[in-house]
C-alpha cells in the first residue's frame, strides 16, 4: 500500500477557512448595503415647496379601444393622487406615446354648469 498525500485543504486550515470568510465578508457587505439604503433621505425632487409631500401612488392598469387607432390604449389610473394617463404603443416607431393626462382633483373641482 502507498500512503496517501493530504490534500491542500487538509494540511492548511486557512484554506478551508476561505470560503467561510468569503461568504461573512459578503453578507456584511450585504448588510451594510440594506442599511445605507433604509437610512438614506428620501427623494425631495417632487416636493412641491410648502405643500406635503406626494404620497405613494395607488395604481391601476386598464386596456381599452381608442378610435381612429389600430392599436389599443392603456390608461393608467393612480388613485391616491387622482391622476389619469392614457398611454398608447406606437408599433412603427415602437414606443409609447402619451394620449394625454388627466387631473382628476381638477375634475372633481370643475363647475358643473359649464
Amino acid at each position: 500500500m502507498h500512503p496517501t498525500t493530504p490534500g491542500p485543504s487538509e494540511t492548511d486550515p486557512a484554506v478551508a477557512r476561505s470560503p467561510r470568510r468569503n461568504l461573512i465578508a459578503l453578507n456584511a457587505a450585504l448588510l451594510l448595503t440594506l442599511g445605507a439604503v433604509t437610512l438614506a433621505p428620501h427623494a425631495t425632487a417632487q416636493s412641491r415647496g410648502s405643500e406635503t409631500a406626494r404620497p405613494r401612488g395607488e395604481y391601476t392598469v386598464v386596456g381599452g379601444a381608442v378610435s381612429g387607432a389600430n392599436a389599443n390604449a392603456i390608461y393608467v389610473l393612480d388613485s391616491a393622487n387622482r391622476e389619469m394617463v392614457g398611454l398608447l404603443w406606437d408599433e412603427s416607431r415602437r414606443q409609447i406615446l402619451g394620449l394625454g393626462y388627466r387631473d382628476l382633483a381638477l375634475d372633481l373641482t370643475a363647475d358643473p354648469e359649464r
